[in-house]
């Protein structure tokens, strides 16, 4: 049978929006600071990035290198009336700063209204909880990106990524006949596997998101070689993951996609891609 894709869901930070995703990871520090007067580094704060906020917190005080930290300052291990405390602290954090970081990737625009004319549908997924998506949605939107869907990690029961069911919640509201007619495309791990999870085409961000770590201006003015090792490094990373593709940002999708509706038109899908 031929055939067609359908959908594209969208991660948003360090996808659509804020190159280098750095209004999550600057919070995360600043809310472990603020909450428990605890240091931990950017780099640390970006390790679980694509997963609930919730759920990140809870993977930083696992995370053997800041549980050791922990203990040593708190004689215990973080529970979940620590993970509260910092997520409480964390969310408006975010929600006062997600507008400083709500500019579009270069070229987000363009793929995007390249898919719609091409006929597709647009969908997204975030690990950002609704009350943060509350303040970011109408600031994307000013800028000319409205998804036709927007899943957050704490909009259903079942649970946010590595999970397939925010992927799925896109299905069943863009009323897509099939997964595999959908691609996802995610900066990190979680979100790829959340692609996987749910049976579809899945497209990995090597440079514009939370693993590369770059600033917009980083990227600009770093050297071909430079920008060769970080783009190896990412890559083993989501290849791991299950990516059945790599690219450096969404501004290369549309061409990507020409490529992945030939292999449909042949019979492949995703599950045997």
């Amino acid at each position: 049978m031929n055939q067609q894709l359908e959908a594209v869901i969208f991660d948003w930070a360090g996808t659509i929006v804020d190159f280098g995703s750095f209004a999550p990871t600057q919070i995360f520090v600043d809310a472990f600071r603020t909450a428990f007067n605890f240091n931990l580094s950017l780099e640390e704060a970006r390790g679980p990035m694509g997963l609930g906020k919730w759920q990140h917190i809870e993977a930083l005080g696992k995370h053997p290198e800041v549980h050791a930290r922990w203990v040593a300052q708190f004689g215990k291990p973080m529970d979940e009336a620590d993970i509260r405390h910092i997520y409480d602290t964390f969310i408006p954090l975010q929600q006062e700063r997600v507008g400083l970081h709500s500019d579009l990737i270069p070229g987000a625009l363009e793929t995007v209204q390249a898919l719609r004319q091409a006929g597709l549908k647009i969908g997204s997924t975030t690990g950002y909880p609704r009350a943060v998506m509350t303040t970011l949605m109408p600031l994307a939107a000013a800028k000319g990106y409205a998804p036709d869907c927007v899943v957050c990690a704490d909009d259903l029961a079942a649970g946010a990524r590595p999970g397939p069911w925010m992927a799925l919640d896109c299905v069943q509201q863009l009323k897509i006949n099939a997964v595999g007619r959908c691609v996802k495309v995610d900066d990190t791990a979680p979100g790829i596997e959340e692609g996987m999870n749910a049976g579809m085409w899945t497209v990995g961000l090597a440079l514009s998101g939370s693993p590369a770590g770059l600033t917009l201006e980083e990227y600009r003015t770093a050297t071909p070689e430079t920008l060769q090792r970080v783009r190896e490094r990412v890559s083993t990373e989501l290849r791991a993951a299950g990516a059945h593709y790599i690219i450096d940002s969404v501004a290369d999708l549309p061409a990507l996609l020409t490529h992945i509706q030939a292999r449909m038109s042949c019979g492949e899908t995703p599950s045997a891609a």
